[in-house]
This record gives structure tokens, C-alpha cells and sequence, in this order.
């Protein structure tokens, strides 16, 4: 039966920047081994698959695959599919709640009403970031990625482990040109860092941009040698920048730019509020808008 795909471009508001991301609108049907055959067919980094909500009142169910596997949340499918969710509804601003395997997911969204197929959509994740308890060595990290011990590290920044539902490690790296050098070495990833070299997240001030933060992404063991935008490792951020640094009570926000080094430039708009001394609530936000459309004869 033909079935409706769409490309979009995410955390971007200009085609071919941001993280391609292809959306099945009618999975219906379609079983494990056919979704994850599929996301290799479009060979980018993540494709949704949209269901039937199990909740009638919920608007839509998605799955999130990888070439490697299956995730149970990211951030840019969440972005670009409650953006192509509001697009097809017609709808210019609205509350969408959205199930994946980590739970539901708010959404806020707005829409372009007629030209260009575009939008912008901010979520509430879903789970608290939290460190995990693991020491990662400046050492190994630098061997993973080409780079000396004294481009490790900032400030009292360190690598750390942290997730709201995917883990990643995250570490910091001492200016932009070390991070322009990194290289990462697939071998050295499983010898020195095990399991947490699936997923690095390289972070530095942004000394030369009007982001908070640049940042890169590499993860060789989700099938994705370098992710342009990475919403799950923005959403576990919080809990890394606490670690580190101290943040008074209240809202905050951090904008996040990606990507650049791909030649994908990405801008991620991470809030978060702090209470009592502990992370509250975290929110993602960024841009979308449709690059291609079409239909899958299966």
C-alpha cells in the first residue's frame, strides 16, 4: 500500500541546515523489521513513524529509529514531527501531546498558515536529567578523539555521563578549535570508553557566535558517525551545566549551536528551570520546515 513520507529540515529555519529527518505519516501496519529496514532506505540519521495514539485524547503515537536501532526519544524527530503533525492539521499554534516509548511528550507548536511548509515547536522532556555515577578519564576521552589531555575540560567542567532518557557522554573541550580538531577514533572509543563511547557530546563556549554554547556530536554506535543537531543530548545538558557550575533559582535559558562543522549550522533553544536547588523542568525547542514529500510503494 503507498504510504506519505516527508523530509524535514530541524532546528533550522533554512532548507539544508539543521538534522534532515524523514516521517512515515502512515505506519500502520508496518512491523519492527519493516520500520527499521525503511530508516535505512532514507539513511539519515533518525525516521519517525507516526500511529494511532493508544489515548484518544493524545494526537499522534511515534516511533524513533535509527539505522543502528530504535530509540525511545529524541529531540529533533520530536520537534520536526509535531511541526509536520501541526502543518497537516492546519493548525497555526497549538498544545500537541505526543507518546513515545519514554512517555508523553508535551508539545507547543506553531505553524506557517499558506507558503512555505515551515514551523517551530518547543517540548517539555519527559524525564529528569541526571549524572550518571561513572568516571571517564581526560585521558581516554582525548585518545578517542585525537586531541591532547589539555584540550579536555574548562572552567570545572569534566566529561560526565547524562540522560533524560538517552545517554550520552559529555565532554568539554577547552576552545573552538579544539573542538574544529576533534577527530574521533572508532577503535580507541571501544577500548578506552566501553559502552559510553556510543554517544560523545563535545561542548565549548562559544567564543565567536551569539550561542551560549557550540557543540558536536558523535555517535558511531547509533549508526551516525556526527549528528548536525541533538535534542536528547541538549534535554540531558541541564544536569552536566548544575555539575559544574552553580545556577540560582529560576528559569534559564541557553541557546545551543550545532552542526557547523558538517556544514549543517543548528540553533537548539534549551530552557530549563532550577527550584530548591534542583533541575525542575527542561524544555526544547527549535525550527523545521519541509524539504521534500513523497510516497513509499511497500
Amino acid at each position: 500500500m503507498p504510504r506519505r513520507f516527508v523530509t524535514l529540515d530541524v532546528f533550522t529555519s533554512r532548507p539544508f541546515g539543521g538534522n534532515p529527518l524523514a516521517v512515515v505519516l502512515d505506519a500502520v501496519g508496518l512491523d519492527d523489521a519493516a520500520m527499521q529496514q525503511i530508516t535505512r532506505e532514507f539513511n539519515l540519521s533518525e525516521t519517525v513513524f507516526v500511529l494511532p495514539p493508544k489515548d484518544p485524547a493524545h494526537r499522534a503515537r511515534i516511533r524513533i529509529f535509527t539505522t543502528a536501532h530504535e530509540l525511545p526519544f529524541a529531540g529533533h524527530p520530536t520537534v520536526g514531527a509535531a511541526v509536520l503533525l501541526a502543518l497537516e492539521d492546519k493548525a497555526t499554534k497549538g498544545t500537541y501531546l505526543i507518546e513515545e516509548q519514554i512517555g508523553v511528550v508535551k508539545c507547543e507548536v506553531s505553524a506557517a498558515d499558506g507558503g512555505p511548509r515551515k514551523g517551530a515547536a518547543t517540548f517539555t522532556v519527559p524525564r529528569r536529567a541526571e549524572l550518571e555515577p561513572v568516571e571517564i578519564s581526560r585521558r581516554d576521552c582525548a585518545d578517542a578523539l585525537h586531541l591532547d589531555v589539555s584540550d579536555i575540560g574548562f572552567d570545572a567542567h569534566r566529561p560526565v555521563v547524562a540522560s533524560a532518557g538517552v545517554p550520552f557522554l559529555f565532554v568539554p573541550v577547552a576552545n573552538l578549535t579544539s573542538l574544529a580538531r576533534a577527530r574521533p577514533d572508532e577503535s580507541a572509543f571501544i577500548r578506552s570508553l566501553g559502552s559510553y563511547g556510543e554517544a560523545l557530546y563535545l561542548y565549548t563556549l562559544d567564543e565567536e557566535g551569539d550561542a551560549d554554547f557550540r557543540t558536536r556530536m558523535f555517535s558511531p554506535g547509533l549508526g551516525t558517525e556526527e549528528d548536525a543537531a541533538t535534542g536528547a543530548a541538549a534535554a540531558a545538558f541541564p544536569a552536566v551545566l548544575m555539575d559544574a557550575e552553580a545556577r540560582v533559582e529560576g528559569h534559564h535559558r541557553v541557546r545551543i549551536d550545532q552542526g557547523f562543522e558538517m556544514g549543517r549550522p543548528s540553533r537548539i533553544d534549551l530552557g530549563f528551570r532550577v527550584s530548591g536547588g534542583a533541575l525542575a523542568e527542561t524544555t526544547i525547542g527549535g525550527a523545521a520546515l519541509v524539504i521534500a514529500e513523497g510516497v513509499l510503494h511497500l
